[in-house]
């Protein structure tokens, strides 16, 4: 039995999952979508113009028809100012964004740009900008050069006040955006971000953790035959369906963040054998995410602080932020089941075992959140102290098991510094744990 205890409920897999994260991870779905959603509402507007004429065409009433022509042809001067105006204003504003993109992964990492493009206030300022201005083309279709009220089709008054709808809220989601994109040029609002990212791995990973259980000689493997690439998520519902359906278990031989290139075994079978298309579940991309990596989060810490100590930029507050999210995230695991997870056919974690997915174990993470930083931590009492602080407050936390990286870490900080730092009082000062580093 497994002597650590989950720190959060385990949510079972979906099958949407992966595609669902897949399109986050795009900029052109949102958009695209958008569009369609507003040709539907134009023709149905459209539609309800032109019942709304018709009925008072029937009824006898053409002045209110010429009424309501009149208001119309006020609001047509609103709607080309908006067609005109709404691709450059769409064009300025994303120039910016896009300068402000990269000064942020230069600070940064270049890894941090995903964040933007998986903000759901960009692609719905995006989207919107664009549906408006759409919307303001085929509004404009609907005039008629017809003045007399007897004859008339359609009076596009409902489309335009839609197009004047679309308008107030692009002003409020652009009042948003500037706040979000300002907001994510901050360092602090940056690791925030990744780390709540890197807690809902946690939260959708396994809380019955495999102990490294034999599962005998395997009886086929299926290779990659895709292109090379990052293995970034596999479809645990299919694999699982697959082989309960063969009546086999699958081990999924890469971990979620390998790079994989074609003819990588990259499933082993057991107890049997299943079709070459299973192997399909398997998705793999040109960079990691965060849909199944749990350890993508630390990944991307470390290069922020790496990068904040490396000489160009020497911020070592900014390292200091990057090692209290590391802190936190590692906290979060200390007593969660690491390692081999398996996802079973039933709910809840129970049936039998389908499917087993190698995992990072507490070293990787120990070490994927310190080593490097640590190696430059000598030249910054800042980092230092902040450091020893941290493992200081890690080692109380775990249990004796999980002790040793976090002990080597420490021995290996203490030497580094101690051979660095020639003045003892320096020394001393560097090697004092403090949570700020130096307040």
């Amino acid at each position: 039995m497994n002597q650590f205890t989950p720190s959060v409920p385990y949510r079972r897999p979906r099958m949407l999952s992966p595609l669902r994260e897949h399109l986050r991870d795009t900029f052109w779905f949102a958009p695209v979508a958008s569009m369609v959603l507003v040709t539907l509402l134009w023709w149905g507007c459209s539609a309800i113009d032109t019942a709304i004429v018709e009925t008072l065409q029937d009824a006898g009433e053409y002045e209110v028809v010429a009424d309501l022509a009149g208001v119309a042809e006020d609001a047509k001067t609103i709607v080309t100012t908006i067609s005109s105006a709404m691709m450059t204003f769409i064009g300025v504003v994303f120039s910016i964004s896009l300068v402000a993109v990269q000064m942020a992964s230069g600070q940064f990492s270049p890894r941090i740009v995903r964040i933007f493009i998986r903000s759901r206030i960009t692609k719905a300022t995006f989207s919107v900008f664009l549906a408006t201005f759409l919307l303001s083309l085929l509004v404009l279709t609907s005039y008629e050069s017809e003045t007399d009220p007897r004859l008339m089709s359609t009076v596009p008054l409902v489309q335009s006040i839609l197009t004047l709808v679309m308008v107030g809220l692009s002003l409020l989601l652009f009042v948003a955006y500037v706040n979000q994109t300002l907001r994510l040029m901050r360092v602090g609002h940056v690791v925030d971000r990744i780390t709540g990212e890197a807690f809902r791995v946690i939260e959708k990973t396994p809380a019955y953790a495999a102990q490294a259980r034999d599962l005998g000689r395997p009886t086929g493997e299926l290779l990659h035959r895709g292109r090379a690439g990052v293995l970034r998520d596999v479809n645990v519902v299919l694999l699982v369906a697959a082989a309960r359906r063969h009546g086999v278990v699958l081990r999924l031989l890469p971990r979620i963040g390998d790079f994989v290139v074609p003819g990588t075994p990259i499933l082993a079978v057991y107890g049997g054998t299943v079709p070459r298309r299973v192997s399909g579940a398997v998705s793999v991309g040109i960079e990691r995410t965060f849909h199944q990596d749990l350890g993508f989060g630390l990944r991307q810490l470390s290069d922020i602080a790496l990068r904040a100590l490396s000489p160009a930029v020497n911020d070592p507050t900014t390292a200091v932020q990057a090692l209290d999210r590391i802190v936190q995230f590692l906290t979060a695991l200390a007593t969660r089941p690491l390692g081999p997870v398996e996802y079973r056919d039933g709910r809840h974690g129970s049936g039998e075992v389908r499917l087993v997915q190698d995992g990072p174990e507490w070293t990787d993470l120990v070490d994927l959140g310190f080593a490097e930083i640590r190696g430059c931590a000598a030249d910054s009492p800042q980092v230092s102290r902040r450091m020893l602080a941290g493992l200081d407050d890690l080692l109380a936390r775990v249990p004796p098991e999980r002790a040793e990286p976090l002990l080597r870490h420490r021995t290996l900080l203490v030497r580094l510094v101690e051979r660095t730092v020639p003045e003892a009082a320096d020394r001393a000062f560097a090697l004092e744990p403090d949570r700020q580093g130096i307040g």
